[in-house]
């Protein structure tokens, strides 16, 4: 005898069996015996070609009661997935088996304070302390959702009230006293806080951690039945909420509420119900609650909060929204007994949202409509509300129980005609080699839904939990999709991936059963984040690469969480970690080798941190590291090489700081790039310092300059010329006599200065020689400035070139004309002509136009303007550029002069042999017609001239002749 299946049998059963046409009578009968039963039960031996009915089945006409052909058996075979679905209302449930769990637990989940953290996270157990004998502590375990132990140590601390998990899987333990502990997943302690001084005198009655948009929170009620909240424990900021009237001890049930952003608590009091808000405490009813639904002992929120159940002491369920202005149902469970879970279960549009609730013996689920579904519970079971269903922990195996989706009810209830359906049994059939395959995708066809098939089976595949029903799915999708040419790939190659990630990460070894919706829900970020958080690094990097992760945000984000766990292990050698990590991490982009050094020098391994910080690139990683681990020159040395000034001036003003004045300055002499900008820091922002510096290394040439910077600074004449004598001793020190000469002839003009400003009060103190000359000149006191130009021996050429310039200023043309007669001009007298013009006196220039030397008189008759002048001087000179000059200074009514110009420059070519008769049929041999260097010129008067006329003869033949000018055209 075989096992029996429970089948569900639609009504519609006769009409599928008519519309397939089977060509198995027996089959038709089969199905038209039990078409109008609601269930039928059908054994499967080991052997699946042959079985034996039971009695209460009606026998198959023509053949054997004990054999069925496999063929036929594969017509039901949806029937064999429908078996533990379950109808409620509109829709079914279903319960998958997750996990046959791995853990040992003596006694059960009885007795024990368990926490299991929502999408798939880790299972927390504390076995109670009063089952422990007084020398013993209790045991605090955390197990993956497989059952997999990770860690378990002895419970040290309080009493703990409850245990529960942060969004970041970070275990909370709330004891007696107020105080939570925060553990990681591996046992380690993180950190604690406590919810208030009054609760260490009340003590802790219960308390709930709730998730909110604001992070993780913590609700409790005290033994003063007051409730305190924290909505974010990673920012704390504790809340009292208002007392509730009439409440004496513990409520008997109240549940936290996030609404708007907003978190509320909701009390049962006997009959009553409040709601707690940050100010006032409001009585609230449920509407349509019954009056005879006595008083509410046990509520539940959804997962999103948005829903609310209530149960009462008579068995009533009421079900509507937590802001409680809408019912959706209230029924009967016919059990009085107050439920030990009460759980929502539920997923994103869904048909009919259930409550799950559970006692001893029994699990009941509860929908808005009257039916229910009872399952029979064996042992100790822990419920775990999720996004899109319930997950019920067990001591020997893990359930999920949810509502079937829409597209799986539409695909495998039994006589579906949905174009899903279709194609998967067509699917069925061609790999059967049946030429049905072809009849039902003609069936597809003609109602033009093959599209809407394919995208069933990829849906309903994202659905399902066992990896066969998965492939049948998608190779039926395929197999559709081989007949469409306009489909996109795009989902069915996405699920195909995403479904291969979730079956990996479902592996026991793994122990995350999450679904398709959760998936979506958490996003690949987070599970690689939570891979990475439980240290299943080579899963992590796998998915990251199979799916095509940017490296910076998938291996390389790996990879340094991973190199941060190896540097904690202490049974390697620092040099075995450094080179496991620089063979493993390499040059990955995104990964930063002084982050994982920093952990290094966290966990105490300081030689280790500096092997790392070798193999990091950047010099502005390495050196603040380095300085934080108190290796100063080190860091210096890095900073240098770097050759960034900003990382040098960082570590020096660091050691500034840190080190006493001796050490620090030998520590900068070892390094002569750090020691050069700091001084040049040192110039701009501390002096002194500067020439302490200069003294420590004997630098008199450098503490010279120094003085005569500092003399400027001062501003008392007397400090000034102490700074500068300061300046001469640290000069001739360092056997520079040039400057200590120069800086000795500084002090002298100061003095000489400071005497003029007694006696004339002429403002000199701190000027420059030649700026002293000159304001002198402008004074009109002349012999004090040949004085200076005597005693500083000031060249003649400066000198007379300041007299000129000032005594042109002023406009003492009579003293300039006696300094130009004075002696022979050093400077020339052009000069003279030119400072005239430029003051704007054309009289005086001409003056000294006589004097100038025949080299410079075109230039000075041209600066006053004689074109004759400069004319005749050029012609005299006989120079073609200089002639050049004055024609490109006439205008158009100079024909005259520039036909004498022109005349001269003709003779001076003819004269040097330049110029040359043409030889050429087009010009003929004119003799009024030359070339000079390649260029045709015509001779100015020729007889191809007139006075007013075109040319003529050769020169109009040729039109290169040149009117009363020299400029030429290229010679034909």
């Amino acid at each position: 005898m075989g096992s029996g299946i429970r089948v569900t049998i639609d009504r519609l059963g006769t009409s599928r069996i008519r519309e397939r046409n089977t060509d198995e009578p027996e089959l038709r009968h089969f199905w038209l015996a039990h078409a109008q039963e609601k269930t039928c039960v059908i054994f499967l031996p080991d052997q699946l070609t042959h079985h034996t009915p039971p009695s209460s089945c009606a026998p198959v006409p023509g053949r054997p009661q004990d054999q069925l052909l496999f063929a036929d058996l594969l017509l039901l075979s949806m029937a064999f997935i429908t078996a533990n679905w379950n109808p409620l209302g509109d829709a079914f449930y279903r319960k998958t088996e997750l996990y046959e769990m791995f853990w040992s637990l003596r006694d059960g989940l009885r007795d024990s304070l368990v926490a299991a953290a929502p999408y798939g996270g880790p299972i927390a157990l504390l076995s109670s302390p009063l089952r422990c004998s007084p020398s013993t502590r209790p045991q605090l375990e955390i197990y993956s959702a497989s059952g997999v132990s990770i860690t378990s140590f002895p419970w040290k601390s309080g009493p703990v009230v409850h245990l529960g998990w942060s969004v970041s899987d970070e275990l909370l333990c709330v004891q007696e006293d107020g105080t939570v502990l925060i553990y990681d997943l591996f046992g380690s302690f993180k950190r604690h806080f406590s919810m208030g001084q009054e609760v260490v005198q009340s003590q802790v009655l219960e308390a709930k951690v709730f998730h909110s948009p604001y992070g993780t929170g913590i609700a409790i009620v005290t033994g003063s039945s007051r409730f305190t909240l924290a909505t974010n424990i990673d920012d704390l900021k504790l809340r009292r909420l208002p007392e509730v009237p009439g409440l004496q001890g513990k409520p008997s049930c109240w549940a936290v509420l996030t609404q708007d952003r907003q978190t509320k608590v909701l009390v049962s009091c006997g009959p009553e119900l409040y709601v707690l808000d940050n100010t006032s405490c409001t009585a609230v009813y449920p509407p349509g609650l019954s009056p005879q639904a006595g008083s509410i002992v046990h509520m539940a929120v959804s997962f999103s909060y948005k829903y609310l159940a209530l149960f009462t002491d008579t068995g009533h369920l009421w079900t509507g929204f937590s802001n409680l202005q809408e019912r959706h149902g209230e029924v009967d469970t016919k059990q009085a007994a107050t439920p030990k879970q009460m759980v929502w279960c539920r997923r994103p549009r869904s048909q009919q949202p259930s409550v799950v609730l559970m006692w001893d013996r029994l699990l009941l689920v509860v929908g808005a409509c009257s039916d229910t579904i009872q399952f029979p519970m064996e042992d100790q079971s822990v419920l775990v509300g999720e996004l899109d269903g319930v997950r019920i922990i067990g001591s020997i195996s893990q359930e999920l129980l949810q509502e079937v989706p829409l597209v799986c009810q539409d695909i495998f209830k039994i006589a579906s005609m949905a174009p899903g359906a279709l194609l998967l049994e067509a699917h069925r059939e061609y790999e059967k080699s049946s030429q049905k395959a072809d009849e039902y995708l003609r069936e597809i066809k003609e109602q033009n839904v093959l599209g809407d098939a394919v995208q069933q089976c990829v849906e309903a595949a994202a659905q399902e939990h066992d990896p066969e029903t998965q492939k049948a799915l998608m190779r039926a999708a395929s197999f559709g999709k081989c007949f469409l040419t306009e489909f996109s790939p795009d989902q069915f190659v996405t699920t195909c991936r995403e479904l291969r990630v979730l079956n990996a990460v479902r592996e026991s070894s793994v122990g995350m059963p999450l679904t398709h919706t959760q998936f979506k829900q958490m996003t690949l970020q987070v599970l690689i984040d939570r891979l990475v958080y439980r240290q299943f690094y080579p899963l992590a990097i796998e998915i990251c690469r199979y799916l095509k992760i940017p490296d910076y945000q998938g291996v390389s984000r790996v990879l340094k969480h991973w190199a941060s766990c190896k540097v904690q292990q202490k049974d390697l050698t620092d040099e075995a970690i450094a080179r496991a990590v620089c063979a493993k991490v390499g040059d990955s982009p995104g990964v930063s080798y002084s982050d994982i050094a920093a952990r290094a020098y966290e966990c105490g391994r300081t030689e280790l941190a500096i092997k790392l910080l070798d193999f990091e690139a950047r010099s502005g990683e390495q050196v603040p590291l380095l300085l934080k681990m108190k290796r100063s020159q080190l860091a210096l040395s890095k900073a240098v090489e770097s050759g960034d000034t900003d990382l040098v001036y960082t570590v020096v003003t660091y050691l500034k700081n840190e080190m006493n004045r001796g050490d620090f300055f030998m520590t900068l002499r070892n390094q002569p790039v750090a020691l050069s900008l700091y001084r040049q820091f040192c110039k701009l922002q501390e002096p002194q310092t500067l020439k302490d510096l200069y003294n420590q290394d004997d630098d008199h040439q450098e503490l010279g300059n120094f003085y005569v910077s500092a003399s400027y600074r001062e501003k008392r004449l007397e400090g000034r010329l102490a700074q500068l004598q300061s300046a001469v001793d640290e000069y001739n020190k360092a056997k520079n006599d040039f400057s200590a000469k120069a800086t000795e002839d500084e002090m002298r003009l100061l003095r000489f200065q400071r005497k003029l400003d007694d006696e004339k009060g002429a403002g000199l103190l701190g000027l420059s020689l030649q700026a002293t000359m000159e304001a002198l000149m402008s004074l009109g006191l002349h012999k004090q400035s040949e004085q200076l130009y005597r005693d500083f021996r000031v060249p003649d050429k400066r000198y007379w070139w300041l007299k000129l310039k000032s005594l042109a200023e002023k406009e003492q043309w009579e003293e300039l004309e006696k300094f130009s007669k004075s002696k022979k001009s050093p400077i020339g007298y052009l000069a003279f002509v030119e400072v005239c013009m430029k003051n704007n006196n054309r009289y005086e220039a001409k003056k000294y136009v006589s004097k100038v030397t025949p080299e410079q008189k075109v230039k000075a008759h041209l600066a006053v303007g004689d074109l004759e002048g400069a004319a005749d001087a050029a012609i005299e000179r006989r120079n073609d550029l200089e002639m050049g000059a004055v024609l490109s200074r006439c205008s158009a009514s100079d024909v005259l002069l520039m036909d004498k110009l022109n005349r001269a420059r003709f003779r001076g070519v003819l004269i040097s042999g330049d110029l040359v008769p043409v030889s050429n049929p087009d010009l003929g041999s004119d003799p009024g017609v030359y070339c000079l260097r390649g260029r045709v010129w015509a001779e100015p008067g020729s007889a191809d001239r007139t006075e007013d006329g075109p040319p003529r003869g050769s020169a109009a033949k040729s039109e290169v002749c040149i009117r009363n000018s020299l400029v030429g055209a290229p010679a034909q």
